[in-house]
């Protein structure tokens, strides 16, 4: 794992393949023990600048819209700021009781949000970067498979809202990209062709060429598609 040392801190910073770094952390919905707590399950975890801020609130009444959608693809949230539970209960009381944004109001947060006042689970993930802010968490969300182990990686500045179409199509990539042994070209979405991985020597990639029809086609020896039916996608049944 590697490490950003700091005047008196090291900010921990977990990669793509690694270990999801573990932690106990006090939430809203009660104590969690991670990853113990999410076997068998995919975690988007995501962080927040802080409590009681318009770009937040917006990001997560969209994390609740999209929700059920998530846990459909057996992914669970858990959402993260430096303040503590009591301010995160308070600031989520006044989104369901008096915000209403884009066609969204009366919108309950259901997720745990991890109360991190010593910053101990931020700094474990990188969270807290000083040159932006001491203090604050950046917008981060880790992809987290159920291994345990982190598949993907966004980073959003503390300005900027992130987009919540990504971040439910990136998931849905990831595990198409499981169950079916392939990768997914530029822009893709689900329902889209998809790659199949490129072939290991020169003989096969002859032979894939030349066997090219109904279940594949090939614009070269290196970049061949497939089709790939819409129940064949996560979430859907066949």
């Amino acid at each position: 794992m590697s490490e950003v040392e700091t005047s008196s801190n090291e900010i921990s910073v977990p990669l793509i393949g690694e270990d999801a770094p573990a932690f106990e952390a006090e939430t809203t919905q009660g104590k969690i023990k991670f990853p113990e707590d999410y076997k068998g399950k995919w975690v988007i975890l995501f962080s927040h600048p802080a409590d009681f801020t318009p770009v937040c609130t917006t990001e997560f009444m969209t994390f609740a819209k999209i929700e059920p959608e998530l846990k459909a693809l057996n992914c669970e949230l858990i959402g993260l700021s430096i303040d503590s539970t009591y301010s995160h209960i308070a600031w989520l009381r006044t989104i369901k009781e008096k915000i209403k944004y884009r066609g969204m109001e009366d919108m309950e947060i259901t997720y745990p949000v991890i109360s991190d006042i010593k910053m101990d689970v931020a700094r474990k993930y990188g969270m807290v970067q000083p040159a932006v802010a001491d203090t604050q968490a950046v917008r981060a969300v880790f992809y987290i498979d159920p291994k345990g182990k982190i598949r993907a990686i966004l980073y959003y500045p503390l300005s900027n809202g992130r987009n919540f179409e990504e971040i439910k199509r990136l998931l849905v990539a990831l595990q198409t990209s499981d169950a079916q042994s392939c990768a997914t070209p530029a822009d893709w979405q689900p329902g889209d062709d998809v790659i199949v991985p490129p072939p290991g020597s020169c003989g096969s990639a002859k032979d894939r060429v030349e066997k090219a029809g109904d279940d594949y086609y090939c614009l070269d020896w290196f970049m061949c598609f497939k089709k790939l039916p819409k129940d064949q996608l996560p979430g859907k049944k066949s």
